[in-house]
């Protein structure tokens, strides 16, 4: 039997008062918590959720995220949680394609679930405590009997198609992605994690996100990133690590009130989704003081953080995201799938148990990412002599926008929705808040116009508020190959000129 959940009830059982989460002012012992998970399940079966069935979460960061994302685990359902950033169209899409048969929903997010049938809403009061809503359902005190090979959830990832594609995660997958990060990070029961980038997403879920319930350790869960707010917590808590988007960090260093914080408990904090300059790294050490910073690289396809840089490497090694964990393979494979030796750039591509065994309902695109038993990332790289790998090009050209993957094509789908727009490419422009800033090259239908917010408001809705491009270029022609594929390269280095 395995089950998200076990590792609560065990420190329940051994140490009830241990404190498990934080969140505003309440501190959640493990007894109260596995409560909670309890009242979760019970709900979960009220409402009629058999194992195996879909489960979402469109919700911001709350204590009730935590509980239900265990309590939808303890029953033996699939996890879904969706991006609340998304536009309605593409919330619905999501959960369309997963056959979600519940989703839970925070008053503010209304608006982007009005396509979704089936949902339960959580005001403030239930975000701080989910058993409120299971009044009068008995609590589901054991598990499901749930085996290694079950999915446990579902995560919908930008592609390169004009829809996200549905991630598979089982539970093998999650106990060696906490494994490998439990040796990479030393995680001990007196961790006590930060938990500020949203828990939709692998960073903040997974790098080492629940582990930390596995050691008995505490999460200080955030609802909103700010930072003053997040120094201000730290200090408050002791806290000891945890993981940032980069526009996090790069306004954490930039915040007038940093000297104010006790900031000496911090020991890590893991960034990642662009290459990390020496210039951060070095800034990073004037405002954590006792801590390093560990840049990674790792996928929604396997649960996150499947490299970190070790401690002491990080200047020898600038612009690398460090070797493979412990049981993590990676290995630099030719178009044809011919493994390349060190120095010798290819597509990058990971093997091990965190690896995921492909995309929901969609076979063709699982056959096609996989060299064998090697999943092919889509990023181009090296390893050099001693292992530590090097990025050299983009994802399947993705936009990189505080920490999120856009990819351009689902951009481009909406675009391509207006009467006036002939051709239409997505690309990412670098921007000093958000690392990258979505920018729609069009060339328009002979005798129309568009300006940039009419475009902007054909996309609300359509696409989330990150996703929605924020410069429009008009020009006479794309850039192409001969076989007419559009150079997105070129136009990333033209107009970033």
């Amino acid at each position: 039997m395995v089950s998200l959940s076990a590792s609560v009830t065990w420190w329940a059982r051994t140490e009830p008062q241990r404190t498990a989460m934080t969140y505003r002012d309440c501190r959640i012992s493990y007894a109260e918590l596995r409560r909670r998970v309890a009242a979760g399940a019970g709900l979960l079966d009220a409402r009629g959720v058999q194992p195996g069935d879909v489960v979402a979460l469109l919700m911001k960061n709350s204590a009730a995220f935590v509980e239900l994302a265990l309590a939808v685990s303890h029953a033996g359902a699939v996890l879904l949680p969706i991006n609340y950033r998304l536009g309605a169209e593409e919330v619905a899409y999501i959960a369309g394609h997963a056959g979600a048969k519940l989703m839970f929903v925070d008053e503010g997010l209304l608006d982007a679930a009005n396509g979704c049938d089936t949902i339960v809403v959580l005001d403030e009061t239930a975000q701080a405590d989910s058993s409120m809503l299971a009044k009068g359902c008995a609590l589901r005190e054991q598990p499901y009997a749930s085996v290694p090979s079950d999915l446990f959830r579902l995560m919908y990832t930008s592609g390169t198609t004009d829809r996200p594609k549905g991630v598979m995660h089982t539970y093998e997958n999650y106990a060696w992605k906490c494994l490998d990060h439990m040796i990479a990070l030393g995680l001990t029961r007196d961790e006590r994690l930060l938990v500020v980038g949203p828990l939709y997403h692998v960073g903040a879920f997974d790098l080492p996100g629940l582990a930390v319930l596995l050691v008995g350790g505490m999460l200080a869960v955030m609802r909103d990133f700010e930072p003053e707010a997040t120094l201000a917590l730290i200090e408050q808590e002791r806290l000891t690590g945890g993981w940032m988007a980069p526009v996090m960090l790069n306004r954490s260093i930039a915040c007038e009130a940093r000297e104010r914080f006790d900031l000496s408990s911090f020991r890590w904090l893991i960034g990642g989704g662009e290459r990390t300059p020496e210039e951060r790294i070095r800034e990073f050490g004037t405002l954590f003081k006792a801590a390093r910073y560990i840049d990674g690289y790792g996928l929604t396809e396997t649960c996150s953080g499947d490299t970190l840089m070790e401690a002491g490497r990080e200047i020898e090694k600038i612009g690398s995201p460090g070797r493979a964990l412990a049981h993590v393979q990676i290995d630099i494979r030719d178009e044809e799938g011919r493994s390349l030796a060190s120095g010798e750039t290819g597509e990058v591509c990971l093997r091990g148990p965190k690896v995921t065994r492909g995309y929901w309902k969609d076979p063709e695109k699982t056959s096609a990412s996989f060299f064998g038993d090697w999943f092919r990332t889509g990023d181009v790289g090296y390893l050099d002599a001693d292992g530590f790998l090097y990025l050299t090009d983009r994802k399947k050209d993705m936009i990189i926008s505080g920490g999120e993957n856009i990819a351009s094509s689902e951009v481009e789908r909406v675009v391509y929705q207006l009467p006036q727009v002939a051709e239409a490419a997505a690309v990412g422009l670098p921007d000093e808040r958000w690392g990258e800033s979505v920018t729609a090259v069009v060339v328009l239908r002979p005798g129309t116009t568009l300006t940039l917010e009419q475009l902007r408001a054909h996309c609300d809705g359509k696409l989330g508020g990150f996703k929605t491009p924020k410069q429009l270029v008009i020009r006479d022609a794309l850039p192409r190959n001969p076989s007419g594929k559009v150079l997105k390269r070129v136009l990333r280095d033209e107009l970033s000129r």
